[in-house]
């Protein structure tokens, strides 16, 4: 992945992902953390939640992480898309791990831990001249 884009989603906490079932689309918003080894994003949420449970039925999912800035020059984010994911064993292990350590108010709240496998991102980087856009994409793609 390229070097500023897994940059920027290690600075970053708070994401926004959209899912859709039947043509009824929904957007939440978690804190999160990025795992670099596979190129996932690590969140947590109750089972309950109309999210998870739209992903859990379509694993396509799509989003964006943006920072809060002042100055039209310094916007930098990036749009995503990636597949929904139970994590299990050692992705499980490893999720805990930097979650937590990132999170550890996190223990004390219900929810479960879950994770978006990265195959797509289109970040803009105005910091680089105004519009400046970086593509990535995993290998391979959506299924």
């Amino acid at each position: 992945m390229d070097e500023k884009i897994q940059s920027f989603l290690e600075g970053q906490k708070n994401l926004s992902f959209c899912t859709a079932v039947d043509n009824t689309p929904h957007c939440a918003n978690c804190f999160y953390t990025y795992i670099s080894e596979g190129d996932f994003i690590i969140f947590k949420s109750d089972k309950n939640t109309t999210h998870i449970v739209n992903a859990l039925n379509n694993n396509k999912v799509a989003g964006t992480i943006l920072p809060d800035v002042d100055q039209i020059g310094t916007i930098r984010g990036l749009q995503f898309m990636g597949k929904f994911i139970v994590p299990e064993d050692h992705l499980l292990v490893l999720a805990k791990k930097k979650y937590y350590s990132k999170y550890p108010f996190a223990l004390a709240m219900g929810g479960e831990l879950w994770a978006i496998q990265l195959q797509h991102i289109k970040m803009t980087d105005n910091t680089l001249g105004f519009g400046k856009k970086r593509i990535w994409e995993s290998q391979p793609l959506m299924k």
